[in-house]
């Protein structure tokens, strides 16, 4: 008798824990789909945003539907994987959409020269709002729009600039 009620003890500890187990898994899951897919936060830093962003750092909301939909366009603030280096992510501002023209200075801190440039289809034309300090299309090119993996819509921090994002 002892032995069946130990089993059944068990049994009840058993599902329990498998019952919890479920609902972490399927927290886990709705995380990272949530994470991956549809909204995420992120830190980015450094001078090339100035002044839309901070120089030492801003935690800005993402959403990932916008690039898989085709919602992307000119003046969206994007985060973008790098084409120069795939291990880091960039955040720019979109001047130009395939099929446009973007006349851009070549190097501002040296000349005033100026060269236009034509956006390939597939492929979008990203620049820095500061930029003396931006390393951009200007530099390596137009992106191709599959690089985009979200686009910026809300700041979340600092206090100061919590909001939505200004076009």
């Amino acid at each position: 008798m002892r032995l069946v009620n130990y089993m059944r003890q068990w049994r009840s500890v058993a599902k329990e824990a498998l019952d919890r187990t479920a609902i972490v898994a399927k927290f886990l899951c709705l995380l990272h789909v949530t994470n991956n897919y549809l909204c995420s936060p992120t830190l980015v830093y450094g001078p090339s945003m100035l002044p839309t962003l901070n120089l030492t750092g801003d935690v800005l909301l993402t959403e990932h539907l916008s690039p898989r939909l085709g919602k992307v366009g000119s003046g969206d603030v994007v985060l973008v994987r790098s084409p120069v280096d795939p291990r880091k992510t960039l955040t720019k501002r979109v001047v130009g959409m395939e099929g446009d023209r973007v006349t851009f200075f070549v190097d501002p801190l040296h000349t005033d020269r100026c060269q236009s440039a034509v956006v390939p289809k597939g492929h979008v034309w990203i620049q820095g709002d500061n930029m003396y300090a931006s390393s951009d299309s200007r530099h390596f090119g137009p992106v191709p729009y599959g690089l985009i993996q979200g686009k910026v819509f809300f700041r979340v921090w600092p206090p100061n600039g919590f909001g939505l994002l200004e076009q």
